[in-house]
């Protein structure tokens, strides 16, 4: 036999079966310390052991699932085209951010839970209970439990805007075996650009297509307008920077840059959302007491919502808010680029008109930042040396910054219509689940 034989890959979906139930009882333990940290919610860990206290909705149900923020935010639109056709949704997701954003923004017809861990003891009752009649997973989200159990209930899995990125693919290429036999419980994957095609195709994932990405689709993300208004007044005639999503070894960098840079522009704000919300409590006392030397003054708006004059740097710790700091924000950078993270998603910023720097490591979002940076949409730098003249010139220069925002806007226009693919690709699969057939999803798109 060889190493790519059937049999192998079977094998290893058994064994990773057979482990799931073996550590069955050390995953209290596990919850139990992401909790501590802020990872779970207390109130809902039960979900996590496939548990639910929702009732399962009449008629035809859709399971999608999203892992986080930026897989939910694209994959929300989708959603609501679904409900609009009548269907029942099922949204699951894995964070406490992305809970809150379902909370906020799931259309009627459409309820959340937190995914189940992937053992069968939490994932055969999950599926006992809301008996979908056909699964799409969103981007990179490959749990084989939940896909063998799919199968054996001959329940269609679709991988919808799917991505593999290069460090995935070299990773899953060591597994050839397993992630074959994987990749074959699915029926369909619509993936991100040909890139990632080639990649799944590569690793044997049967009839897959092209559609796009589902990020240059969604619409900006809303914002409270009283909420806009006051930070609008509170920070009128300041230039501010944004960090967005930003990770560990990033801050302190950008700390570093605000008080070498506010002397030059006077009433510099400097806005830092952390990619986790809560690291922002120890975050801001970090950089507090590292920058009161310089008189730096770092506030979170946890504990004070209200940004005074003698703000220099806003730990935005808030969930939902992002739309708020791109649009007050004179310039921002991406976070998770300037560590080897692989970056963050660059197009809320591109629609809400202001301009991007982003670091090297943006392999999670390769073909994005290609596109960006070709179009003159971003800017990439190389470090923080870079990163601080790049953010001085653009703070001086306005002219630059609304160059740079009208290539975002005309690079979005050429690259949207991922939706509109996606929902012809899935047409055969909901035709027979829609209740009134007649109904043309493709064209509502």
């Amino acid at each position: 036999m060889t190493a790519g034989s059937p049999w192998i890959g079977s094998a290893a979906l058994g064994l990773y079966g057979m482990t799931g139930r073996l550590i069955r009882p050390a995953l209290g333990v596990f919850l139990s310390r992401r909790v501590q940290r802020g990872k779970e919610d207390a109130s809902r860990i039960h979900e996590r052991f496939g548990e639910a206290r929702l009732g399962r909705p009449a008629g035809a149900l859709v399971w999608v699932h999203a892992a986080s923020v930026g897989e939910t935010n694209s994959i929300l639109p989708l959603v609501e085209l679904l409900c609009e056709r009548g269907l029942s949704v099922l949204l699951t997701t894995v964070t406490v951010t992305s809970a809150g954003i379902a909370a906020r923004r799931l259309p009627s017809g459409a309820v959340h839970q937190f995914v189940p861990l992937d053992v069968p003891s939490a994932v055969i009752p999950f599926l006992n209970h809301w008996r979908p009649d056909l699964a799409l997973f969103a981007e990179s989200e490959l749990w084989p439990t939940a896909m063998r159990e799919l199968r054996r209930r001959r329940v269609p899995l679709v991988l919808v805007n799917a991505r593999m990125s290069e460090r995935s693919y070299r990773g899953w290429k060591r597994f050839q075996p397993l992630a074959r036999a994987m990749l074959r419980l699915t029926d369909r994957s619509l993936a991100q650009s040909t890139r990632d095609a080639g990649r799944l195709k590569a690793l044997g994932a049967p009839h897959v297509r092209t559609t796009g990405n589902l990020k240059f689709d969604v619409p900006p993300p809303p914002v409270d307008a009283e909420s806009l208004a006051a930070l609008s007044r509170q920070t009128a005639g300041r230039r501010i920077l944004f960090a967005a999503s930003t990770h560990p070894g990033e801050e302190a960098i950008l700390g570093e840059i605000h008080v070498r840079l506010a002397p030059r522009f006077p009433g510099l704000l400097t806005v830092i959302a952390p990619r986790h919300p809560e690291r922002g409590p120890a975050l801001a006392d970090e950089l507090a007491a590292s920058l009161a030397p310089d008189g730096t003054a770092c506030v979170l708006r946890s504990r004070e919502p209200e940004i005074v004059r003698g703000t220099g740097i806003y730990i935005a710790d808030t969930v939902g808010e992002m739309g708020l700091w791109y649009r007050l924000a004179d310039l921002a950078f991406i976070g998770g680029s300037l560590v080897p993270h692989g970056g963050q998603n660059p197009i809320e910023a591109a629609k809400l008109g202001v301009a991007i720097l982003h670091g090297p490591h943006t392999g999670n979002f390769v073909d994005i930042y290609r596109e960006f940076d070709g179009s003159g949409a971003s800017l990439l730098i190389d470090g923080a040396g870079e990163l601080e003249s790049r953010v001085a010139e653009l703070l001086a220069d306005a002219a630059q910054r609304e160059a740079q925002v009208s290539n975002a806007r005309a690079c979005i226009e050429g690259l949207s219509g991922a939706l509109e693919r996606t929902v012809a690709e899935l047409a055969p699969y909901l035709d027979d689940l829609t209740p009134d057939p007649r109904k043309n999803l493709a064209a509502r798109a």
